[in-house]
Formats: structure tokens, sequence, C-alpha cells
């Protein structure tokens, strides 16, 4: 019996394997866990859902597998192996640094199998007919059975990712190859791999840059009231077993700010170019990492008391940190932070975590000389930068934004921080 990489969630369908914790000749139990898997930012812990003595592993760390590739085989507890009966899935390529499109099945789609497909003799020849491989069509009838709705889907999905990938009357551009340079021709080098995590950093980053036209809105916040605020009830909460920190107080003004800006709290479907407004604010917050920038997602920030906001950032960042934190805690965020502050730097500009439309980055405050009431005082300034998608936010959006979170924190009140 084979024991395969099982769906792990929405979206979770490969990964890298980080470690194995099987070997030829363990035995098994069901529930137990036997790999940890690397999958967009996240480290899964992977059960095993069969029992028995290991005859055969086919996976090793670094390996990059998808959802029904084998990781071992098991025999009963007398040592007889079960007789393996399927290839490899294609997906798994050890060690791959890419993988052609032609091994992979359009998205929401089966990928093709040797299992027969149920279908009418009359569909099979239609299918025929077009040239369609019926395994890579999911049945919607009953026993998954494939109806002429399903063909006709699945021939509709084809055509789209036609056009994406070619526009009418329009060649897509052919990438250029990477030109590999011998930096050691000039002096010493160290090499080390990329991480898998790196990788997708870098990939995402690539995306989000290439598809949102950006725009980034500066300024800066008076926070000299906000510190006293922290500092009259850091007290308070440390009693609660939390820190009182400025990105706490800043993430429920953001909060507030987006309730009355629900502009900024949408997305672009592309697939139907609607804006959808959400109900909902999950605002992500980027952590730095040894492993490089996680974004864990805040849920429901704005019906959460500061209290409740300065745990769940704890909690979140130390998860970050360890590699705890699921596939889940990073799905779904409808806005980001990102703070520099602790490290230093001022303005800068954040890149858009898409399908978001805008990201709040926060610099190192610093002690200026301000005019107020015709009188020069020294106040601590915090610098802001709002980034967001061109093709959902106007300028004046995001000028009615930035003035109403810049009074948002500027005039925070003392109600929202009381226990």
């Amino acid at each position: 019996m084979d024991f395969k990489l099982p769906k792990l969630g929405e979206g979770a369908d490969s990964g890298t394997v980080v470690n194995l914790f099987v070997k030829e000749g363990d035995t098994v139990a069901k529930d137990q866990t036997v790999l940890e898997l690397e999958s967009e930012k996240a480290v899964a812990s992977v059960p095993s859902t069969v029992a028995g003595v290991v005859t055969k592993v086919f996976v090793k760390a670094g390996d990059k597998i998808s959802v029904g590739a084998r990781i071992f085989s098991v025999g009963a507890a007398g040592g007889v192996a079960a007789t393996a009966s399927e290839p490899v899935a294609a997906a798994h390529v050890p060690h791959a640094t890419h993988t052609t499109h032609a091994t992979h099945a359009p998205a929401g789609f089966a990928a093709p199998s040797n299992v027969p497909v149920a279908a009418a003799p009359s569909l099979r020849k239609i299918a025929a007919d077009l040239a369609i491989d019926l395994t890579r069509v999911r049945g919607s009838g009953r026993g998954g059975r494939i109806e002429p709705g399903d063909v006709r889907a699945y021939i509709q999905h084809l055509q789209q990712i036609a056009f994406a990938a070619k526009p009418a009357g329009e060649a897509a551009p052919a990438k250029p190859a990477p030109e590999q340079i011998d930096f050691s021709k000039w002096g010493p080098v160290q090499k080390k791999p990329a991480s898998s995590l790196r990788k997708t950093i870098a990939r995402r980053m690539v995306e989000n840059w290439n598809a949102i036209p950006h725009v980034t809105q500066f300024d800066e916040v008076d926070i000299t009231a906000l510190l006293d605020l922290r500092k009259k009830y850091i007290a308070a909460y440390e009693q609660k077993g939390t820190r009182l920190t400025v990105t706490s107080l800043v993430l429920k003004a953001v909060a507030n700010t987006l309730g009355k800006h629900p502009i900024f709290n949408s997305s672009l479907d592309e697939t139907t170019d609607e804006i959808v407004f959400k109900d909902y604010i999950h605002i992500g917050i980027a952590v730095d990492t040894e492993a490089g920038l996680i974004v864990p997602v805040i849920r429901d920030a704005n019906k959460k008391s500061v209290l409740e906001l300065s745990k769940a950032l704890e909690e979140l960042g130390r998860k970050a940190r360890e590699r705890k934190v699921t596939g889940e805690d990073l799905r779904g965020g409808s806005f980001t932070i990102s703070n520099q502050g602790a490290i230093g730097g001022g303005h800068f500009t954040p890149i858009v975590n898409k399908p978001e439309v805008a990201i709040l980055g926060l610099g190192k405050g610093a002690v200026k000389p301000i005019v107020r009431d015709g009188k020069i005082e020294a106040r601590t300034l915090l610098p802001i930068s709002i980034s967001y998608d061109h093709r959902v936010i106007d300028g004046g959006n995001a000028a009615r934004f930035t003035v109403d979170l810049v009074g948002a924190i500027q005039n925070f009140a003392e109600s929202e921080v009381k226990i």
C-alpha cells in the first residue's frame, strides 16, 4: 500500500520536503507525523493515512512534490510489501529547478491518470474528435461521471489560458534566458542555495510588481501623544501577559480607517473585471524572520480590542519566527502592514500583496522640530508609506485615506486603550 501526499488545504497542492521522519524498516501508525512540507511560506506537518512497515521510501529532503506523489510504501507487519501499482506523480521531480507547463493540468481540473473515465459513448466520440483527454476532465455526475457541461467547461478553461498566454493579435514575448556570470573572476565568492521560502518570496514579489501599477503616498504622523498613551498603559498590558506596542495601536487605527474607506479593503477580480468589497477586515502583518519575510493574518481586526490585537500580534509573530504558521494563517488578508521601525529607516515603497490593493509601510519614528501654534516644539514623527493598486484606487482616494489615517493615529482615543 502506498502513502501519497494528500491535499493539505485550499491552494496547498505542492511543496518542498523539509523533513522526512521515516525510513525503510520503520513501523508507522495511522495519524503519525511522517513528513514536514514547506508550501507558500508555511511548514505543515503531514500525518500518515496508512499503517504498517515501511518497505520503500520515494522522497528525500529537498524534493519538490505535488498532491498524489508517492511518499513511501508499507507492507504487513511481517514485512510483505504491497505491490506498487502506479508510477510516481509527474510533478515529483527531485531537486527540480523548473517544470514545463505540459506536465500540469489546467487549474481546477484533474491531472491525467490511467484510471478509466465514466462517460457516455457519444461524449467519448466528441472528445476523441476534438483531441480532448477525458482523464483531465473532472466529472460532476454521480460517481464522477463526466457530463457534456464538464467538457464545455474544460474547453472554456483552455481558451482562457490560451488568451491569457497570448493576447489577440500579439505574440507573447519570449522570456530571455538568464545570463550566468562567473563572479569568481573578480575575487573569492561563496554560494548558498536559495531556500524554498526565498524562492517563494522572489516569485511573489515579481508577480505583484509586474501585475500591479504601483503608486506610493508618503506622509508623517505626529505620534508624540500616542507614545505618551502607550507609556501610560504599558504596565497594565504587561500584567495581562502581553506588550502594548506602537504597531498594535496603529493596527487599531488602520482597522478603523479601512472601515471608512472600503476601497482600500477590496480586491480586483481580474476574471470578471469586478471590484470585490469585503465585509471583513483581515490585516496581514509582515514579520521579519531569519528565513525571510512571512505575512500571517489577523482576522476581524476591526472587531478586536487593542488588548486582543496586542496578544494576536505577539502570538503570530512568535509562530512566524518559529515557522509554525499554517497555510491558513497566511491566506485571506485584505490589507497588509509592514513595520521597519524596529530596524530603522524612514520612508520606503512597499509592494502590494496581491490580491490586496494596498499596503502600509511604517518607518522609524524620529524626534524633529515642528512649528505648532507659532512655536517650535520637539515632536516624534513617524514616516508612513502607502502603496496602492492604481487600477482600483485613484490619487484622490489615497490622499483622503492618508489624511484620515494620520488623524486616527494622532487623535487616538484613550478609551480604545483602557483595559
